[in-house]
Order: C-alpha cells, then sequence, then structure tokens
C-alpha cells in the first residue's frame, strides 16, 4: 500500500518550503511561503498555494514559473516519487481576504463608537 494523498501532500509542503528556502538558485524564492499543496488524484498535477509579505505578485509568479522544472525534479528526488506531477503555482489570497474582514470589523466598530459618543452627547 502506498503514502496517502493527504501525506504526500503534507510530504510536498514541507520539502519544497525547504527547497525553496535553501537551494533555490533564486534568492526571491527564499522570502515565499507555501501554505498548502493540493494534488490530484491521479497525480497529474499539484497545485502550490505561495503568499509573501513584501514585492509584486507578477514578480514571483515568474520567479516560480521559471525554475519550475528545478522545483520539480528536486522534489520528485526529495520524496522518491516515480512519477511526479505538474507544478502548478497559485498566490494564496486568504490573508489578504482576512485582512479585508478585519479592516471592515474594525470600521464596524469605530462607527458603532462613534455612534454610541454621539448619542451619549444628546442625553
Amino acid at each position: 500500500m502506498g503514502v496517502s494523498l493527504e501525506r504526500l501532500e503534507s510530504l510536498a509542503l514541507r520539502e519544497l518550503s525547504l527547497i525553496l528556502r535553501n537551494d533555490a538558485k533564486n534568492k526571491k524564492l527564499g522570502s515565499i511561503t507555501v501554505t498548502e499543496v493540493r494534488i490530484t488524484r491521479d497525480l497529474s498535477f499539484m497545485t502550490v498555494y505561495y503568499t509573501f509579505y513584501t514585492g509584486k505578485e507578477e514578480t514571483f509568479q515568474e520567479a516560480l514559473d521559471s525554475c519550475k522544472g528545478y522545483l520539480r525534479s528536486e522534489l520528485a528526488k526529495k520524496l522518491k516519487a516515480r512519477k511526479m506531477p505538474d507544478l502548478i503555482f497559485k498566490r494564496d489570497t486568504s490573508l489578504d481576504y482576512g485582512n479585508h474582514i478585519d479592516d471592515i470589523l474594525v470600521e464596524i466598530h469605530n462607527k458603532d463608537k462613534a455612534l454610541k459618543e454621539e448619542q451619549e452627547k444628546k442625553k
């Protein structure tokens, strides 16, 4: 019996993070954080979700796409995989979405606070 898909995704996430941080020739890739890895059931595609803190998305996407072959071969060596899926890189927008929700909540809180202060002044 082989390794489960979830276990393979977990291993791929860990190893890909290490490869990007330590081994990648392009130093821009060292500042990328891999947040999730999803592999199709037939092992054809591996979608790698990533985030970064400073810089432009296009810069990181181009850097990842340019070294896709290197990352794929290094990952295959580390995972000892007979078949290595094609890598697809997508920016993880959940952090941006969370920040957006947080901004909305702060705005609502501030409006509520201002409304309460205004009501107290009228009394």
